[in-house]
C-alpha cells in the first residue's frame, strides 16, 4: 500500500512537470510564429536547424519586396516576408527566367511560380512572379540557464529539468505497478525526497512560472502602450479622412462601374478568343495542345515535385503599413507636411503612394543616397530654409526619384546645383544660397524644366558657363536678379520667354546679348547701371514677340531709342529722364500702351509736340507724376484710348480746357436770332483716373469745360494742393 501511495505521488509530480514545460516552450513557439523581419537583422549563426530541402546558396542580403505571408512545409509555421522597400541592400543573386513568365532561376535550377525551398539552414525562400523572396528566422533570448535545440528546429529552447527527470522516463499508466525489486525500474535509480523537498521544489517552479507569466504580462502592456500611442496619432488623421468618405464612395462606385465594363469586355474578347479557337482546323487544335502539354512536361522535369507548392495553401498580401510620423508632421491624402518641425534629418517615410512632401523651415544639414528610397513617386519636394550644404548631398540622392517635377531649395547653404536631379524636373528653385559656379554639366539632362530661379547668389558671366543653359530646351521662366552679373548671360536658351536680372551691376546691353531668344516676351533690368548710349541699336529692335520691358532705376537720362518694335509696356520709373524724343515711338506696332515715368526729371522743355507720335491711338496709361511739369504737356487730347493719367507731385498752376478735353463747337445747334451765348458740345473722352494733387493749383479757378469730357467727376482728384 505504501509502495502504490509512493507511485501515485510521483506520477502526480511528473504530470505538473510536463505542465510546466509545456508552458515555458509554448511561450517561445507562439513567438517565433509571430516574429516579422523588421529592418537590417544580424545572422543566426548558432541557430542553424538541419534542412532535408536542396542547399541552394544565395547571396547575404536580398532585396526589399512587398510582404507575403508563406506556409513552411516542414512544420507548418508561418513566415512572414515584410516589406523594406526604402532600406536598400544588395541585388539577389536570383534572376528571371528568360521566356519563362514568372519563373526564377538559381545556380542552373529553375523554380517555377510560388516555389518555396530553403537554400541554407533556417532560410526559406519563395519565387513569387519572377522575384525571388528570402527571410531568416530570428530567435529570440532565452532566460533560462541551459537551453537546447530540438530536431527540424532553428532556435533554441530551455531545457532545465527538475530533480533530473525527463517525460521519457516516465512509467506508462497501466493497471499494474512495476515489481519494486525490479533493476530496471527507472524509480529505483533516483533518490528519495522528504516532503518538504518536494514542496520546496514546487513552490520555486511556481514562482518561476509566476515570474515568467509576469514578463509577458510586461511585455503585453508594453505593447499595449505603443498600440494606444499608434491610435492617438491615427486619430489625428481621421478627421480629415472623415469628410473624405463621400468622395471616396463616389469614386468606389465609379471604379465599381469601370470594373463592371472593363469585366465585360475581358469576357467579349474571351468570347472572340473561344470563336477564333474553335474556327482553327482541328489538326491545328491538336498540334496546339500537343505542344503545350510537351512544354509542361519539360517544365516539371527541369523543377521536380520537391519545389511544387501545395494549391491548398494560399498567399495572402496583406496591405502596406505606413510607419508613423515624425513628431510635428501632418499628412494629408498624398501630401505628408512636415513644416518647422525641428527635423535634423530627412525622415524616413515609406509610401510608394506619397507624391508631396514639404520640409521646409528644420535645420537639415544632409541628404543621403538612400534618403528617398521609401517614396519613389514623390512629384513635389519642398526643402526651403533649411541648412542643407553641397557636400551634404549623396550623389545619388535624387535619382531614385523618377517623377518629381518640382524642388524647392531656397535659402539653405549650397554652393553648387545639386547632382543628377532626375529628368522630369519642370521648376527648380535654389534662391538665396551660395551658388558660385554653373559648369556645362551643372543642368545636364533636364531637358524638361520649364522654371529655373537662382535669385541672390554669388553668379556672375566668369563662373557661369555660355554652355550651362544649352540642355534647357525647355525652359520659359528664368531669374537670375540678386546676383553679381555685368553683362546679360550668354547662351540663353530659344525657348525663353521671360527673364529677370533685377539688382545687378549690368553696364551694357550688347547686340548679341538677344540673338538666339526669338520668343522673349517680357526683360525685367531694373536696378542695374544702364545708360542709353551702352544700348546697341540692335540689341533688341528687331524682336517680334518681346513687348515688356522694365528699365527702373537706372543711368537713364532720356527715353532710349531702338526700343522693340513689338513693345507695348515700358517702364523707366526713377531714374533721371529729362526728355522724351521726338517720334521714339513711331517705329511702333501695334502700339506702346503703359509708358510709366514716374520719379524723373520731366520737364516741358523735354515734352515736343511729337514726343507721343506712334503711341496717341494706342497709349491706355501715362504715369508723369513725381516730375518738374508746370503745365499739363501738349498731345494729351490726342489720346484717344488714354483711360488713366498721373500728373500729380509736379509743379502745375492751371488746367486750361484744351489740355485735357477737346471742345467741338456745334453749329447746327445756334439759333441767330438767340442772344445766348454759343453751346459747345464736348466730346466724350475715355479717360477715368486723373491725379492732379499735390501741385499748386487753385481749384477755384478752374474753368467748368476743363473736366467736361470725364463722365464722372469723382475721377478727378484734386485735394491736396501744395500751399504756394
Amino acid at each position: 500500500m505504501q509502495t502504490a501511495s509512493l507511485l501515485y505521488y510521483f506520477l502526480l509530480l511528473f504530470w505538473c512537470i510536463d505542465f510546466v514545460e509545456n508552458q515555458t516552450n509554448e511561450i517561445p513557439r507562439r513567438q517565433r510564429r509571430r516574429m516579422r523581419y523588421r529592418g537590417s537583422r544580424k545572422g543566426s549563426s548558432a541557430n542553424h536547424r538541419p534542412n532535408r530541402q536542396p542547399q541552394i546558396k544565395t547571396s547575404t542580403t536580398v532585396t526589399a519586396v512587398p510582404s507575403v505571408s508563406l506556409i513552411n512545409i516542414d512544420d507548418g509555421i508561418t513566415e512572414v516576408f515584410d516589406s523594406l522597400i526604402g532600406l536598400g541592400g544588395h541585388e539577389s543573386s536570383y534572376s528571371v527566367l528568360p521566356g519563362k513568365k514568372g519563373h526564377c532561376t538559381a545556380n542552373g535550377m529553375i523554380m517555377y511560380d510560388k516555389a518555396v525551398w530553403s537554400p541554407k539552414p533556417c532560410i526559406t525562400c519563395l519565387c513569387s512572379k519572377g522575384k525571388v523572396i528570402c527571410d531568416e528566422t530570428t530567435c529570440f533570448s532565452l532566460t533560462c540557464h541551459k537551453t537546447e535545440i530540438p530536431e527540424g528546429e532553428c532556435c533554441p529552447v530551455c531545457s532545465d529539468i527538475v530533480l533530473n527527470i525527463s517525460l521519457d522516463d516516465t512509467p506508462e499508466i497501466s493497471g499494474a505497478s512495476p515489481e519494486p525489486n525490479d533493476p530496471s525500474d527507472p524509480m529505483l535509480l533516483q533518490p528519495l525526497h522528504t516532503q518538504a523537498e518536494m514542496d520546496e521544489l514546487l513552490r520555486r517552479e511556481k514562482e518561476e512560472l509566476e515570474g515568467r507569466e509576469k514578463e509577458i504580462h510586461k511585455k503585453d502592456e508594453e505593447k499595449r502602450k505603443r498600440k494606444e500611442k499608434k491610435s492617438q496619432e491615427e486619430k489625428k488623421i481621421h478627421d480629415y479622412e472623415a469628410h473624405q468618405k463621400a468622395e471616396e464612395e463616389i469614386s468606389r462606385r465609379e471604379e465599381e462601374k469601370r470594373r463592371v465594363y472593363e469585366e465585360e469586355e475581358l469576357q467579349i474578347e474571351k468570347e472572340e478568343e473561344k470563336r477564333k479557337e474553335n474556327e482553327l482546323p482541328e489538326q491545328e487544335r491538336k498540334q496546339q495542345k500537343s505542344e503545350e502539354e510537351e512544354e509542361e512536361e519539360d517544365e516539371h522535369i527541369l523543377r521536380g515535385d520537391v519545389f511544387r507548392m501545395p494549391p491548398r495553401f494560399p498567399i495572402p498580401v496583406p496591405p502596406a503599413e505606413i510607419p508613423p510620423l515624425p513628431t510635428g508632421c501632418s499628412i494629408s491624402d498624398t501630401t505628408v507636411s512636415c513644416v518647422n518641425a525641428r527635423l535634423t534629418q530627412i525622415p524616413p517615410i515609406t509610401d510608394p503612394d506619397l507624391t508631396s512632401l514639404e520640409l521646409e523651415g528644420n535645420t537639415i544639414t544632409s541628404i543621403p543616397d538612400e534618403a528617398f528610397n521609401g517614396i519613389p513617386n514623390l512629384e513635389r519636394l519642398d526643402l526651403s530654409k533649411n541648412n542643407i550644404t553641397s557636400p551634404g548631398i549623396g550623389s545619388q540622392a535624387f535619382k531614385i526619384l523618377k517623377k518629381l517635377k518640382r524642388l524647392y531649395m531656397d535659402e539653405n547653404a549650397l554652393e553648387h546645383i545639386p547632382p543628377e536631379l532626375p529628368s522630369a524636373l519642370e521648376e527648380l528653385k535654389i534662391n538665396e544660397n551660395h551658388l558660385h559656379a554653373i559648369d556645362e554639366d551643372s543642368l545636364q539632362e533636364l531637358k524638361n524644366l520649364v522654371t529655373l530661379e537662382l535669385e541672390s547668389n554669388k553668379l556672375s558671366e566668369a563662373n557661369v558657363s555660355p554652355l550651362a543653359f544649352r540642355p534647357l530646351k525647355s525652359l520659359s521662366y528664368l531669374r537670375l536678379g540678386r546676383n553679381k552679373f555685368r553683362t546679360v548671360p550668354q547662351g540663353l536658351p530659344t525657348s525663353i520667354e521671360e527673364l529677370y536680372l533685377e539688382n545687378n551691376q549690368i553696364e551694357e546691353i550688347s547686340e548679341i546679348c538677344f540673338n538666339h531668344t526669338s520668343n522673349i516676351n517680357i526683360i525685367v533690368l531694373k536696378h542695374n547701371k544702364l545708360e542709353e548710349n551702352r544700348i546697341a541699336p540692335l540689341a533688341w529692335i528687331n524682336q517680334e514677340n518681346l513687348e515688356s520691358i522694365d528699365l527702373s532705376y537706372n543711368k537713364l537720362y532720356h527715353v532710349p531709342s531702338y526700343l522693340p518694335k513689338s513693345l507695348l509696356h515700358l517702364v523707366l520709373i526713377g531714374n533721371q529722364i529729362e526728355r522724351i524724343p521726338g517720334y521714339v515711338f513711331g517705329h511702333m506696332k501695334p502700339g506702346l500702351e503703359y509708358l510709366y515715368l514716374s520719379f524723373n526729371k520731366l520737364n516741358n522743355d523735354g515734352i515736343d509736340p511729337v514726343s507721343f507720335y506712334g503711341a496717341y491711338r494706342s497709349l491706355r496709361e501715362l504715369f508723369l507724376d513725381h516730375n518738374e511739369l508746370k503745365f499739363i504737356p501738349f498731345g494729351i487730347t490726342e489720346m484717344k484710348a488714354l483711360s488713366f493719367l498721373r500728373l500729380n507731385n509736379n509743379k502745375i498752376r492751371t488746367v486750361p480746357p484744351e489740355r485735357i478735353c477737346k471742345s467741338v463747337v456745334n453749329d447746327d445747334n445756334v439759333d441767330a436770332d438767340s442772344n445766348d451765348d454759343d453751346e459747345e458740345e464736348v466730346e466724350d473722352s475715355r479717360l477715368e483716373h486723373l491725379h492732379l494733387e499735390n501741385n499748386f493749383i487753385n481749384t477755384r479757378e478752374l474753368s467748368p469745360y476743363a473736366f467736361s469730357c470725364i463722365r464722372s467727376y469723382s475721377s478727378v482728384v484734386l485735394k491736396p494742393q501744395k500751399i504756394k
